[in-house]
């Protein structure tokens, strides 16, 4: 089998990018029941996705399989995390070290997919100077100090939604270039800077809607 990787991801629709994470988690598992070679029929059985949406989603990066064999599934993986950006460690400030900001600090999992939380920011004097899972919680007033000292590239939004906007002002200005957004207020930055949304409020409020829906049937 070739495997090749498309470098320019940007050109990748984003509901690939969102399918792209499952289908390599789902290929791991199969690597650990003993499997050498796996085809998108495959992994259409295990993940409930269509076959060929799978094998168009891999075309983006330029993943190959042979024919009635399927994808070697280490290269399949090797060529997935590579793609995703997984393999590289990215380093992160996270502001807001509140229930979600702590439980992002302790999860350590967030390294095998890339992303390394160096430090964290807060205002509250009974987090400031500690560490939680052995990442330093500094005053919100030392990030542009601790930009120079860290060169990170990457801001974690997990504060209240009364200053996420403050707050994203200022990680702009002192040279974050790409920030997640765990908070349910639409953050406003330049095009230039990436934000990903990721409210738990939006989800929840849909799966209830599903809910309730199902229940009315």
């Amino acid at each position: 089998m070739s495997t090749s990787m498309r470098k320019d991801a940007a050109k990748v629709p984003e509901p690939t990018l969102r399918r792209l994470p499952w289908y390599l988690s789902n290929i791991k598992l199969m690597k650990e029941r003993g499997e050498r070679y796996v085809s998108s029929t495959q992994i259409s059985k295990e993940i409930n996705v269509d076959s060929s949406q799978i094998a168009k989603d891999l075309s983006y990066v330029n993943i190959s399989g042979r024919t009635r064999v399927g994808y070697d599934i280490d290269a399949l993986i090797r060529g997935l995390e590579d793609f995703l950006g997984f393999t590289n460690l990215h380093k992160a400030f996270l502001f807001g070290v509140g229930s979600l900001g702590g439980a992002l600090l302790r999860d350590s999992g967030l390294r095998h997919f890339g992303l390394e939380i160096v430090a964290g920011f807060d205002v509250n004097p009974n987090l400031v100077g500690r560490d939680l899972n052995g990442i330093p919680i500094f005053h919100s007033d030392e990030f542009e100090a601790k930009m120079l000292e860290y060169k990170v590239n990457i801001g974690v939004l997990t504060v209240p939604i009364s200053i996420a906007q403050e707050i994203t002002d200022k990680m702009v200005a002192g040279g974050i270039k790409a920030v997640w957004n765990f908070t349910p207020f639409r953050i406003r930055v330049p095009e230039t800077i990436v934000v990903q949304n990721t409210s738990l409020y939006a989800h929840l409020a849909v799966m209830f809607n599903r809910l309730n829906f199902n229940e009315l049937k």
